[in-house]
């Protein structure tokens, strides 16, 4: 989000007061859902990992959004990356079923596929700030299908956390006249 709201502001978009204040609700409770709860420390090396991801997933979007063939780009990528991500199966196979990895690797596959087609079709009807606040629905989508699909458990911290994401998405559309 941060990534792609600095790629906005490069970019001469204008960022509404409301969009602002509804990113950092949205933010805030996506925070919330997922700080480690208890005593336990927060793990350096694997928040690390994930501000390099989102870091990554910021730049990628923002350059797919002007990308003249973003599908296709995708398209390549994903080629480029197999062998790189099947790397580690050879040594971590860890009594993993053949059949088991391809299905893993092909649920995988076209998940992402078919998400990434989505994203890149509306990706370049929406300002970078609106695509950013949109992105926050993400782990707020995947834990609802957990729930849904295979029993997560409903908890209060998911229901706060759902609400200030969605509320904050749902200020982030609003417009005022001043702005």
């Amino acid at each position: 989000q941060i990534t792609m709201f600095a790629g906005a502001l490069l970019r001469g978009e204008s960022v509404p007061t409301m969009r602002w204040v509804g990113a950092g609700f949205a933010f805030a409770g996506l925070s919330f859902l997922m700080w480690p709860s208890g005593t336990a420390p927060v793990p350096l090396l694997g928040a690390g990992l994930m501000l390099g991801a989102a870091l990554g997933w910021g730049i990628y979007s923002l350059l797919g959004a002007g990308a003249a063939d973003p599908l296709g780009a995708t398209a390549r990528n994903f080629l480029w990356a197999t062998p790189l991500g099947l790397l580690p199966a050879f040594f971590m196979w860890d009594g993993m079923s053949p059949i088991g990895a391809l299905l893993a690797v092909l649920s995988g596959a076209v998940t992402s596929g078919l998400g990434y087609a989505l994203w890149y079709r509306v990706l370049p009807e929406l300002p970078a700030s609106v695509a950013a606040v949109a992105q926050l629905t993400v782990p707020i989508i995947a834990l609802a299908g957990g729930i849904v699909f295979i029993g997560e458990e409903l908890t209060w911290r998911f229901l706060v956390a759902a609400l200030m994401v969605l509320g904050g998405v749902v200020l982030s559309l609003y417009r005022s006249k001043a702005d």
